[in-house]
């Protein structure tokens, strides 16, 4: 197995054609490593300027966030 991950570091998103594969299922990786990637995110956040501390608030939020989720799934996990 070849690794193209030296690829993905310079140039974002990379997606390798399998052999035999069509295009339209390679299309459809692209999209979802490109989306996961969050290069789109990336860019709207910097299509305006973010004050610092309006910066350290969202991060704050957003960690916020993803605590409040893990812990109700944590909480469903002991229900079962």
């Amino acid at each position: 197995m070849v690794s193209y991950s030296h690829l993905e570091k310079k140039r974002g998103v990379c997606v390798v054609a399998k052999p035999g594969e069509p295009p339209e299922i390679m299309l459809k990786r692209f999209k979802k490593k490109f989306m996961k990637s969050g290069i789109t995110q990336e860019l709207r956040r910097r299509m305006h300027y973010e004050k610092p501390s309006d910066a350290r608030r969202r991060k704050r939020l957003e960690a916020e966030r993803r605590r409040k989720k893990e812990l109700e799934f944590l909480e469903k996990q002991e229900n079962f």
